[in-house]
């Protein structure tokens, strides 16, 4: 649409320009008028080419952050489960070990028990 307009608005200040019978009835002022639009509506034409780029340039670096974005929660996702597991594993064998020193404590005491049983029936 605005290259529609733009192209629409160069053509009429170009056919401005050559139509001789609207030339020579034009003021100096009214030249310097439409020469000013003239660079004004080109710069505006430069301007929004380079804002698409830029544009262009925003969403494309967009999109590479999205993905990057997305593998690292992928990868935070499989370090939770990992350190779930780890700590599950962790308490699982802390388990097995205090269960053998109470195993140990408790044959210890027993064996102390029947060393006592054995004295008093002595």
């Amino acid at each position: 649409m605005i290259k529609l307009i733009s192209h629409f608005l160069c053509k009429v200040i170009i056919n401005t320009y050559f139509c001789a019978e609207f030339f020579e009835s034009m003021t100096e002022e009214q030249l310097k008028i439409i020469r000013n639009f003239e660079v004004r509506v080109r710069q505006t034409l430069f301007l929004c080419d380079k804002l698409k780029k830029e544009n262009e340039d925003l969403q494309s670096q967009l999109a590479v952050q999205k993905n990057a974005n997305e593998s690292l929660n992928k990868e935070n996702s499989q370090l939770q489960i990992k350190y779930n597991n780890l700590k599950v594993a962790r308490m699982i064998s802390v388990g097995k070990d205090d269960f053998k020193a109470t195993k140990n404590r408790l044959s210890k005491l027993v064996r102390e028990v029947e060393k006592c049983i054995a004295l008093l029936n002595e």
